[in-house]
C-alpha cells in the first residue's frame, strides 16, 4: 500500500510572521531545538527571534536575579543565544511602558522595572508573564535554508496556550492538533535506532 504523502516532507502553508510558532520535525537533533515550539517575537528579511516554549527549567525567576520579588515565577530557556541575558513575555500591554505587542494581545518586553514593581505589588498573575534565560535567533536567510531542510512546521496557536506552555509534554499536544501526518510525529520515538 502507497501513502499519498512523506512522513518528513513539510508543507509549510503559513508564512514565517510575529506570533506564528515554528514546531520541530521528530529527529532534529539540536539539543536546544529537539521537539521543541518556538514562539517568534520578531521576524524581518534580516533576522527572526523567538523563544523556546515547552523547556521549562526547575528554577524561579526569584533564584535567577536576585533583586527580583520572591514569587513563583518559572523560567524556560528560551534558546541558545545570549544565555545570560532574560527575557519576557506578557498579556499586560501598556501597564508596561515600551512593550512590543507581538500578537493578539502577547507582549514582549518592556521597562523591567515597572513589571518588577507590578509583580512586587500583587497585580500580576503566573499566566500574565513568562521568563527565559536566553532566546532562539536566526540570521538573515538563515530560518529560510532550515525550513527548506524540512526542519520546521510553521504553524498558529492560541496566545493562552502560548503563556503556559511550559511542560515536556507541549510539543506532542501542539502536534495533536494538525493534520495526520503531524499528528503521527508525536508518536515517534525520541530515538528510533531504540526501537
Amino acid at each position: 500500500m502507497n501513502l499519498d504523502f512523506d512522513f518528513f516532507n513539510i508543507a509549510n502553508n503559513k508564512v514565517v510572521e510575529n506570533g506564528r510558532v515554528l514546531i520541530s520535525e521528530p529527529f532534529l537533533s539540536d539539543n536546544y531545538f529537539r521537539r521543541s515550539v518556538v514562539y517568534l517575537t520578531e521576524h524581518s528579511d534580516t533576522a527572526t527571534v523567538g523563544f523556546v516554549l515547552n523547556k521549562a527549567l526547575n528554577m524561579k525567576i526569584s533564584e535567577v536575579l536576585d533583586d527580583f520579588p520572591r514569587i513563583d515565577f518559572q523560567v524556560s530557556l528560551g534558546g541558545p543565544v545570549s544565555t545570560n541575558t532574560i527575557h519576557y513575555l506578557h498579556t499586560l500591554g501598556d501597564s508596561i511602558p515600551e512593550s512590543v505587542h507581538v500578537k493578539d494581545g502577547i507582549f514582549w518586553g518592556g521597562d523591567f522595572e515597572v513589571m518588577k514593581s507590578l509583580v512586587r505589588s500583587g497585580e500580576v498573575k503566573n499566566d500574565q508573564l513568562r521568563f527565559f534565560l536566553g532566546y532562539s535567533g536566526w540570521g538573515e536567510k538563515q530560518l529560510e535554508g532550515e525550513l527548506e531542510l524540512n526542519a520546521w512546521l510553521v504553524g498558529d496557536i492560541p496566545s493562552g496556550l502560548v503563556m503556559k506552555g511550559g511542560s515536556a509534554e507541549f510539543w506532542t499536544d501542539i502536534l495533536s492538533n494538525l493534520d495526520a501526518k503531524y499528528k503521527a510525529w508525536a508518536n515517534f520515538p525520541d530515538d528510533p535506532g531504540l526501537n
